[in-house]
């Protein structure tokens, strides 16, 4: 930024200070006073000086990703779809801890050197009282979702960002962490973020209600609605108890729909707010409910709700195992068949090595292999390669002892190899493995020991299941994967298909929707299913429920119309010319000479894409979007 900008944006926050706030300016919103007034008489920071932000040292870093793995673990998945949903270029999705401590990031890999020299660091403190007025520090402060937009910033080098966070709560209503996104481009109108703001409320929700209820797992719980369709949606009310009926903790929406203060709810009865005996509630528990039925409170309220819980049933005799495991959809006869065949190798303890693109299903294919086999009561742990720091992998693979370096925790930590003894570890992205934890993990799987860092050989019983979108033979050649490493890990390779090569994306799209749908009636009018069954889906599986979530999330009167669909997806998949008609007409000749150019390198790679996007020197993502436009598949040219 120059001098002569960082002057004036000084002098700007300063007339706050002296209260002189012109109209339209940043300083005339009373939220963004008040974080200022707050930087220059709290904190007594200078808006004009340009110094890096704090960032904590490793073994820091570690304490405090383990004191939130469990938050971690839930927002990975989510912090992933809504970069894909914001298109991902431009956009940083950060989560922190309540001190504003940046825990993980995700972003593209070529943007990655843009926000860190931004400062958005993992370890970074963008607290209020270290950076001043920002998404993610003043969200802490103001405990709300908020959009922080350039020139509202207070230090003048973070004027060229834009932030949209919003807080993450507890059961018990204390702030745990904030979801934040954030772009360094300077285009970005405030207008736009309304959109943003509101895909980051919506993650931040949903990561919320998944940690009540993972925390919550072992209790009963209790989810109610004004509306019948309201239930699974992040305004639906949750009630833990005890099996007397004594409530543990309330989310936010329950403390609203009850017209009740969490003091006054938490540590009593039930009873004391609904119509109805316990025993006559827990009748009514399930555990995988999914159609509510009315509950009356005292005030006359009637709210539709739904009880998870299990219910006392009789002894039953065991039965075989169904072929497929419940909750995966696999009508696809090739996947099919791959699935039965990994459930075989997989019980004589043969290493699986799953590949295919991302968004395929690798992880969800992995869980149910291990659920369909002998080891289903046993631990299923997931490490992702690629979404975890070089320099966190070793601890978090491995794990260490109490003490061995400055700042351990006193009592150690468990790596996700001693976690998944007894049962199976799955390796995401294993081809981002660092050539020097390959070694390591080469040995533990030959000798079947584990070695913590500064502790003792321990004995593990694990089985392996890896994946990668990356071609591993490639990086063998290349020096850049073990190639004896490669050979023990591909005991069985089992290939993904893209969702738009499955033979089963309807019955997909019905599982997918009727598990969005969280027990709602949801139907598609005809022409959106169509189009979502034609439509290429360069995300895969994962790209298609984040759509269907989104969709379901803002679905009113039980219907979806083609005008619900992103504006993103409708272009795409609106009817267009094609490139001969086009050159009849005298018309895109550049578009014809791409569509050539692009089938030329399509060949010449036989349609492996991944490494046609590498030769053109764009993302999979702009190629499959080329391809769509130009009408272009393996199925349309055979």
């Amino acid at each position: 930024m120059r001098a002569n900008d960082m002057s004036r944006h000084a002098r700007q926050v300063m007339t706050v200070a002296e209260g002189r706030v012109r109209a339209g300016a940043p300083g005339a919103d009373p939220s963004i006073a008040r974080s200022w007034l707050r930087c220059l008489e709290q904190y007594h920071l200078d808006p004009a000086q340009n110094r890096a932000p704090t960032v904590l040292e490793h073994a820091c870093m570690l304490e405090r990703r383990e004191h939130l793995r469990q938050v971690l673990e839930i927002a990975s998945g989510e912090m992933n779809s809504l970069h894909q949903q914001l298109s991902g270029a431009g956009h940083a999705v950060l989560l922190t801890d309540s001190r504003g401590i940046i825990l993980n990031c995700v972003s593209e890999d070529a943007e990655r050197r843009t926000f860190e020299q931004a400062g958005l660091w993992l370890g970074a403190d963008w607290s209020e009282a270290h950076e001043g007025t920002n998404g993610i520090g003043t969200c802490l402060v103001e405990r709300q979702a908020l959009t922080i937009h350039q020139d509202e910033h207070f230090r003048s080098r973070h004027t060229g960002l834009t932030c949209s966070a919003s807080p993450v709560f507890d059961p018990q209503g204390e702030l745990l962490a904030v979801l934040d996104v954030s772009s360094a481009r300077r285009e970005v109108s405030r207008q736009s973020q309304f959109h943003t703001m509101a895909l980051v409320n919506l993650s931040a929700k949903t990561i919320e209600g998944c940690y009540f209820l993972r925390h919550f797992e072992d209790q009963w719980l209790l989810r109610f609605h004004l509306q019948p369709d309201g239930l699974g949606l992040f305004s639906e009310g949750m009630l833990a108890f005890d099996g007397s009926g004594r409530i543990l903790a309330a989310n936010q929406s329950a403390i609203n729909l009850l017209g009740s203060h969490r003091e006054s709810l938490v540590g009593r009865s039930l009873e004391q707010f609904f119509d109805c005996h316990l025993d006559d509630l827990l009748g009514r528990a399930d555990p995988r409910p999914n159609a509510g039925w009315p509950l009356r409170t005292h005030s006359g309220r009637v709210l539709y709700a739904l009880l998870r819980g299990e219910r006392p049933v009789a002894a039953a005799p065991v039965l075989p195992r169904a072929p497929l495991a419940a909750g995966l959809c696999i009508a696809d006869q090739r996947l099919a068949h791959d699935f039965r065949r990994a459930l075989k190798v997989y019980a004589h303890d043969v290493p699986l090595l799953l590949q295919g693109e991302t968004g395929t299903g690798k992880e969800a294919f992995a869980r149910a292999v291990h659920q369909g086999g002998e080891r289903a009561g046993k631990a299923f742990v997931a490490l992702n390669c690629a979404a975890i720091p070089e320099s966190l992998i070793e601890s978090e693979l491995f794990g260490y002892r109490g003490g061995s370096f400055t700042g351990a925790r006193k009592e150690g930590m468990r790596g996700k190899l001693q976690q998944a003894d007894g049962g199976t570890l799955f390796l995401d992205e294993i081809g981002d493995m660092p050539l020097a934890l390959q070694t390591r993990l080469l040995r533990v799987l030959e000798e079947r020991q584990v070695v913590p860092i500064g502790g003792e050989p321990q004995e593990v019983d694990i089985r392996l299941i890896s994946a990668s979108h990356r071609d591993l033979e490639a990086l063998v050649a290349a020096g850049q994967f073990r190639e004896d490493l490669y050979y023990r890990l591909n005991g069985l390779v089992v290939a993904l298909p893209p969702l738009r090569e499955r033979e089963d994306r309807g019955a997909l799209l019905d599982h997918l929707l009727a598990d969005e749908s969280k027990g709602r009636l949801v139907r598609l009018d005809e022409d959106v299913r169509r189009h979502l069954l034609d439509y290429s889906w360069p995300g895969n599986v994962r790209q298609l429920r984040n759509v269907l979530r989104t969709l379901c999330a803002l679905c009113e009167g039980g219907r979806i119309q083609m005008a619900d669909l992103p504006p993103d997806l409708r272009r795409a998949l609106a009817p267009a010319a094609t490139p001969a008609v086009m050159a009849e007409e005298g018309g895109d000749t550049l578009g014809v000479a791409e569509r050539n150019a692009l089938l030329e390198v399509l060949e010449a790679q036989r349609w492996h894409i991944s490494r046609t996007a590498q030769q053109l020197g764009i993302s999979r993502n702009t190629l499959y979007r080329k391809l769509n436009r130009h009408g272009l598949s393996r199925k349309s040219l055979s």
